[in-house]
């Protein structure tokens, strides 16, 4: 397919400045630790926003972040 590649390495580029951007606020806030370690299940959740149409990288940062918020709570309830 003609362009696979180009958009390929677009949803690289946009998962990495989705990822730094979820993370970035998410180790201030101190929901995840201040570490060079991906977490797993917030890139996870990023992933999943894509692969259901979402392509803006700061609306997709939000998203993340509110699920990731929310699926802390629920886990700390359960």
């Amino acid at each position: 397919m003609p362009g696979g590649r180009g958009l390929q390495a677009m949803n690289v580029e946009l998962v990495s400045d989705a990822y730094a951007i979820a993370a970035n606020y998410l180790r201030r806030s101190g929901a995840i630790p201040d570490t060079l370690v991906t977490n797993e299940r917030l890139l996870e959740i990023i992933i999943k926003l894509i692969q259901h149409g979402e392509f803006n990288k700061i609306r997709l940062a939000n998203k993340a972040i509110a699920r990731f918020e929310t699926q802390s709570e629920a886990r700390a309830v359960a």
